[in-house]
């Protein structure tokens, strides 16, 4: 259900280093954009390049050192919640609760294996700019070993002092917004139940296990 766009954006960052909707790519206003949240993004990268090209580390080590940095970069349960669109008010809590920890084992489960086949990867911070009172757009052009640049975008909110992506910009597409749409177009095929789509991610996630 994750897409091969979102894993290329996310393994780029990894590997080398919702009030978000369809307006993600809207202007920027004439406040300057926040620095430190191309810091955050940098020192992201270079927290990550450090984990996955030490070959020596176990792999269940590796994993939990992958599971801390997905938390430390990206609101994963804010994500989680946005995803799941208006879905999110009609569940109960234990749909709620289950639905989250299935989405993060999702992420850690699918991508982990590849996260760990670090090839290479870097990226550069090209610029950023200012989204809204609290975001800010990082651009960044990931450079690979083989194959042309990809241009990656990245939601940075500032809450307090604290930094989280909170989307992906993959050549101009919305991670969020076509999850979004994945996710929704799951619930509507069982009849609008989301009891249907945690079946998915049920099977989902016994699949990467």
């Amino acid at each position: 259900m994750l897409t091969r766009r979102l894993f290329v954006a996310c393994a780029a960052l990894l590997a080398v280093s919702s009030g978000v909707g369809p307006s993600l790519m809207s202007p920027a206003h004439a406040q300057s954009a926040d620095p430190g949240a191309s810091a955050f993004i940098q020192k992201l990268g270079n927290d990550a390049i450090g984990t996955f090209s030490n070959k020596s580390l176990p792999k269940e080590q590796a994993l939990q050192q992958f599971r801390a940095l997905l938390h430390k970069g990206f609101d994963v349960p804010y994500i989680g919640r946005w995803v799941l669109g208006r879905y999110w008010n009609q569940a109960t809590e234990a749909q709620q609760a289950e639905y989250q920890k299935l989405f993060e084992q999702l992420i850690v489960g699918t991508y982990a294996e590849r996260f760990l086949e670090y090839s290479g990867e870097t990226f550069k911070i090209a610029g950023s700019q200012p989204e809204g009172e609290t975001d800010t757009m990082v651009t960044t052009q990931i450079v690979r070993p083989s194959g042309p640049p990809v241009n990656v975008n990245w939601r940075v909110r500032k809450k307090d002092a604290d930094y989280k992506i909170i989307d992906v910009v993959v050549e101009n597409v919305s991670m969020g917004v076509t999850q979004r749409q994945e996710f929704a177009s799951v619930v509507q095929q069982n009849g609008g139940k989301i009891d249907g789509l945690i079946q998915a991610l049920r099977q989902k996630v016994g699949k990467a296990g």
